[in-house]
Parts: structure tokens; C-alpha cells; sequence
């Protein structure tokens, strides 16, 4: 079956304005032939995309999927637009980067720098998303390549190990559990903690392990940037845990004191994923190999990810 442009553009704009009248108007199309195209491909579609009320038209379930997915053919045709005219000023390709935001913070700089000295001609966009949002994003072709924390939920991703890291408590000043090197889990639970913001991987894994513990996560704020996790813990609303090398680095911004995690979530995995398909992209291809070189042999057994922070995490003088 095809589509014509046009007429998923108009799909669009009813939907958005709840009215075939203000959406012919928005396409530049007259409203009898409007409502023709939107009569011809529901017809041919065999279900009808909207309600007809009295006060406009509502997508129907119908209606609401497609909607998505002009939606993102839209987002593909104006990436694809973009990327094309980029070649005639001498780019050679564009790649779509979605990380979590402990990659952004503790390992990618550093690679994404490396890549491009290596390969000026590839231009690189980067999207900060939680882990769950990466894989999506990747799987259905929003992004070209993603950097995530298990666990993996789509199976439509290709991956590999990409970097290790471990998660640390920060404390305010002069808290009690200031004066400690290391702390468990199960004693950060007697405090309020200032989670990281909905969604994120690591949140959800303190959530599961207080729950393991028959413990309840007591995280009333939840808050998007390290950097004002930390000024919160300041500020005494609470403590957090966080990726160990921001942590370090933000003790020497702000009065806080990172202790070592002593329990199993510490430990974390950054993934490499790509989309499952039979052959990656040139531009993608490089940029696997200067990420994870042992991706270019599919043969070759996975190594382990590699250390991205030391192995213990010290109190902060």
C-alpha cells in the first residue's frame, strides 16, 4: 500500500488541531478535497482514523497510530534532508548519539573527542535520554547508536560491553554517615534520598533493591543534573547516590563527602547498541570501532567493559 505525503501531512494536522477544517487549511487544501483524501484513505485503510463530533474530530485508536508514525517518517525525511544537503559543504556523514546521562558525564566526552579528530567529516548529534529511552530511540531508528545501562528490553538492538563504572554516596558536610569510608545500601535507606529524575537506571535499580530488602526508597525529590543533585545535597534536603566519577568531581565544587557503595548495585555496565540490521552505515561502522573495537570482529568473544573509574571511591578531604 502507498501513502502520498500530502495526505499523511493532513492526517497530522487534524489530529493536532482536532478539526478537518483548520487542518485542509493549515495543508493549503480545500476542505472538500481534504476531506476526500482523508475519506479515500481510510477506505483504503479499512478502519476510520477519526470521530466526527459536533465540535471537531477526535483520533480514533487507529488514528492515534498512524499519527505516530508520520510522525516519525517526518523526523526521518527532515533528518535525511539534512544529512544530504550537509554532503555539498563537505560533511561525509551525520550519526545520532542517545546516551544516559552517567555516559554523557563519565565516559563520552573523551571518545566523541577522539572520533572526531579521527573523522572531522562526521558530524555528531548527541540526545541525553534515560537507558530506557536510548534503546527505544535506537530500535525504531531515532537514533543511530546509543550508550545505555542494563537491563537490555528490546531485542531488536545489537550490543556489546562499552565501559564499567561504579555508583558512590554523597553526604553533606557533617552529616552522620560523614564520617564513614564506605557505607551499605540498607543504611542509606534510614535517610531521604535525592533520587535521580524518573526513569533513569539507577534509580530504578535503588528502587528494586529497597524493595529486595523489604525496605521502601524514600526519594520525595527527584531532580534531572548531578550538579543539582549535589547542591540539594548541600544544602542538607538529603544524600545521593551517583556515578562515582561525577561524584568526585562535584565534591570539589561543593560541601560534600563522597563514600564508597558497598552493595551490588555499585557496580554498572555502559552498553554499546546499534540497531540490528545486516550491515551498519560507513559513518556508523567507524564510529563502533572507535567505541568498541572488538565489535568489528562479530566473531571475536566480548571482552569485558573496560574501567572507566577506580575501584574504590575515598572519602573527600
Amino acid at each position: 500500500m502507498r501513502f502520498d505525503l500530502q495526505t499523511l501531512d493532513l492526517v497530522l494536522a487534524v489530529a493536532e488541531t482536532r478539526s478537518i477544517t483548520r487542518g485542509a487549511a493549515r495543508e493549503r487544501l480545500a476542505l472538500a478535497a481534504a476531506s476526500k483524501r482523508l475519506s479515500d484513505l481510510e477506505t483504503r485503510l479499512g478502519v476510520p482514523l477519526f470521530e466526527r463530533r459536533a465540535r471537531g474530530v477526535e483520533p480514533t485508536e487507529a488514528g492515534h497510530a498512524l499519527v505516530r508514525h508520520v510522525r516519525s517518517l517526518r523526523t526521518q525525511l527532515h533528518a535525511l534532508e539534512s544529512e544530504v544537503l550537509e554532503f555539498g559543504r563537505g560533511i561525509q556523514g551525520h550519526l545520532r548519539v542517545a546516551a544516559a546521562a552517567g555516559a554523557i558525564a563519565e565516559v563520552l566526552p573523551a571518545d566523541l573527542a577522539a572520533f572526531s579528530r579521527a573523522h572531522p567529516g562526521i558530524r555528531i548529534s548527541l540526545e541525553d535520554l534515560t537507558s530506557a529511552e536510548v534503546q527505544a530511540a535506537v530500535a525504531e531508528g531515532r537514533a543511530d547508536v546509543g550508550v545505555f545501562v542494563p537491563p537490555v528490553h528490546d531485542p531488536r538492538l545489537r550490543h556489546w560491553p562499552y565501559a564499567a563504572s561504579r555508583l558512590a554516596v554523597v553526604v553533606p558536610r557533617g552529616h552522620v554517615l560523614a564520617r564513614r569510608t564506605a557505607v551499605g545500601f540498607d543504611a542509606l535507606l534510614d535517610f531521604e534520598l535525592i533520587g535521580l529524575h524518573l526513569g533513569a537506571a539507577a534509580q530504578e535499580r535503588m528502587r528494586e533493591r529497597a524493595e529486595a530488602l523489604g525496605r521502601r526508597l524514600d526519594a520525595r525529590l527527584h531532580v534531572r543534573g548531578f550538579d543539582a543533585i549535589v547542591q540539594l545535597v548541600e544544602a542538607g534536603l538529603g544524600v545521593a547516590v551517583l556515578p562515582a566519577t561525577v561524584a568526585e568531581r562535584l565534591a570539589r565544587l561543593f560541601e560534600v563527602v563522597v563514600l564508597e557503595l558497598q552493595d551490588e548495585l555499585a557496580e554498572r555496565e555502559y552498553r554499546l547498541a546499534v540497531r540490528q540490521q545486516p550491515v551498519l552505515p560507513p559513518a556508523l561502522q567507524k564510529f563502533v570501532a572507535v567505541l568498541c573495537p572488538s565489535a568489528a570482529d562479530p566473531h571475536a568473544p566480548a571482552p569485558a567493559a573496560r574501567q572507566s573509574v577506580p575501584s574504590k571511591v575515598k572519602t573527600t578531604p
